[in-house]
């Protein structure tokens, strides 16, 4: 490897330990979304087999695998540190020039900003795997683009990260589509369609809608002055406000966001003399950017709610801030390439780091890692090898332990105790109750434990269990932070979920084109396929 590469790949390892040092000290990092336990159960909802919309599949089947293997802290390690390190590697690769200094630039302005910042306090690092994997997506979209043998290998592997889950995958699909050309169309979209079978076969079975009240409680925000828009273009306005960091307050912000977003577009205007598709990103970036800020629009709100109430799958569509990423890739290289020219490239990727101080250092104590109590193993022993489903009090999606500092986690119980767990998914956004999308849930709710044989209880968390159900049933285990109940009498649940067979065939053609793509990069006829022309 010459000096100059070794630069860029030096970068990114600073990149990802100037955010994540803390993180990889002994223990999971539990916060909001983002929930690892030592093992994960394989279980039918981990395959979308159940219930409710299948929102973590395929990643909870991927990681239930990987956790067979190895500890699910050194699985959270890699792959939080995959997102900075592979998607900053990819972002430099992806730009057309021998200028190593300009290579940092992009890998900087890529992962070093409000969008993985936020999405990362959010929990959601499905979602930025996802984000890491799109130059490298774009990289083999050029490549198809071009007719390079074997490049539609190139294409599934390097979106594999992206379809762990729903918006990744449909990220990455849009990235491939416009870098791969319009010649290209059926093959990629051929591509997408079988990746991300795991999800869409089972979401598109399920009978339930997302609630439409989520279109506004998850629309984007305005984090300073220059509203939502300008958050948006800078790469913010997550709907969270508990996860923005403060600098993104910061009042000379939304100039300097205008002034980078003129930069960025003036470089995209002279990296189309060089790398084709370039246009083509553009555009699929400004779609991004519409999709995202589309809610706080006239009649945007109006129109997402129709869909929501009549469209399965839909609900993709609330939380529209995250299809900014569209725009981040074109905003990095762009950015990048108008630095070309200049001799301070270096103090340029500082500066842009100083934009966003607060993303260092696992956002100054946002990112901590802690110890689940005993009490979780305990637990998990008893109910081992033990038939019917358990239940979850306090009713509520999240937690806040003193044991995690309070910070706010979702519900770490379905991701640690065996076979199937039924906790409630309504969510309180703005004081505004967000109904969930799971009927067992539901139930729960209405105080019907039909099906549920066991009850647990946890402690040191907001919300009361009702005291007058637990009487009535056998105390198996009480510790200082969980207690354990059994409800007697009762059969375990018999499974209703989306049929089985169309999922499971899913979940095969899409294992089959992963395979095929391996065999072919490998075996003789892949190997030495003769190269086509150009188009």
């Amino acid at each position: 490897m010459r000096p100059n590469g070794l630069k860029l790949y030096a970068t990114c390892a600073g990149l990802t330990l100037a955010v994540l040092a803390p993180v990889l000290m002994p223990g999971y990092v539990l916060v909001y979304d983002m929930v690892f336990t030592p093992r994960q159960p394989l279980n039918a909802v981990a395959f979308g087999l159940s219930e409710a919309l299948p929102r973590a599949v395929p990643v909870d089947a991927v990681v239930a695998l990987a956790t067979l293997v190895v500890p699910g802290q050194l699985v959270q390690k890699l792959a939080l540190a995959a997102i900075f390190f592979v998607g900053a590697l990819g972002a430099g690769k992806l730009v057309p020039t021998d200028k190593t200094g300009v290579r940092i630039v992009a890998a900087v302005a890529y992962t070093w900003n409000a969008y993985v910042a936020e999405r990362l306090f959010l929990g959601h690092w499905t979602l930025l795997l996802g984000y890491a994997a799109l130059p490298w997506v774009a990289m083999a979209g050029l490549r198809m683009r071009a007719n390079e043998p074997r490049a539609w290998t190139r294409l599934v592997l390097t979106m594999l990260p992206a379809v762990l889950s729903a918006p990744g995958g449909l990220l990455a699909l849009g990235t491939a589509l416009a870098t791969a050309g319009r010649r290209k169309v059926l093959p990629v979209l051929g591509i997408g369609v079988v990746l991300n079978a795991p999800w869409w076969v089972p979401s598109l079975l399920h009978s339930g809608l997302s609630d439409p009240a989520g279109v506004t409680a998850f629309s984007a925000r305005a984090e300073n002055w220059g509203g939502p828009v300008l958050s948006v273009l800078g790469l913010g306005g997550v709907w969270n406000g508990e996860v923005v960091p403060i600098s993104r307050t910061n009042p000379v912000l939304p100039v300097i966001t205008v002034v980078l977003t003129v930069a960025a577009l003036l470089g995209l205007r002279e990296l189309a003399r060089r790398m084709p598709a370039t246009r083509n990103l553009t555009i699929l970036g400004a779609i991004g950017v519409l999709l995202a800020v589309i809610a706080t629009l006239p009649g945007g709100a109006t129109a997402m709610t129709a869909a929501i109430e009549h469209v399965p799958g839909a609900g993709l569509l609330r939380d529209g801030q995250k299809w900014v990423a569209w725009w981040a890739l074109p905003f990095a290289i762009g950015l990048a390439v108008i630095t070309e020219r200049l001799n301070a490239r270096m103090l340029v990727a500082v500066l842009l780091m100083g934009l966003l101080p607060d993303l260092a250092w696992g956002g100054f104590g946002r990112l901590e890692p802690v110890d689940y109590p005993a009490d979780w193993a305990r637990v998990r022993e008893l109910l081992d090898d033990q038939p019917g489903d358990v239940a979850v009090l306090p009713l509520s999606a999240f937690r806040r332990f003193d044991w995690n500092d309070r910070r706010t986690q979702l519900d770490p119980a379905p991701r640690y105790l065996p076979g199937t767990t039924v906790a409630d998914d309504a969510l309180s956004v703005g004081g505004r109750l967000i109904a969930g999308e799971d009927p067992r849930a539901a139930r729960l709710r209405a105080h019907d434990y039909t099906g549920i044989s066991w009850v647990l209880v946890e402690y040191g968390t907001p919300g009361r269990a009702d005291e007058n159900l637990l009487k009535r049933l056998e105390k198996v285990y009480d510790g200082p932070e969980l207690a354990l109940y059994k409800v007697p009498g009762v059969p375990p649940a018999a499974p209703n979920g989306p049929p089985v067979a169309p999922v499971v065939l899913a979940w095969i053609a899409a294992g089959s084109l992963i395979c095929v793509s391996l065999l072919w990069r490998r075996l003789l006829v892949g190997r030495f396929a003769p190269p086509q022309r150009e188009e």
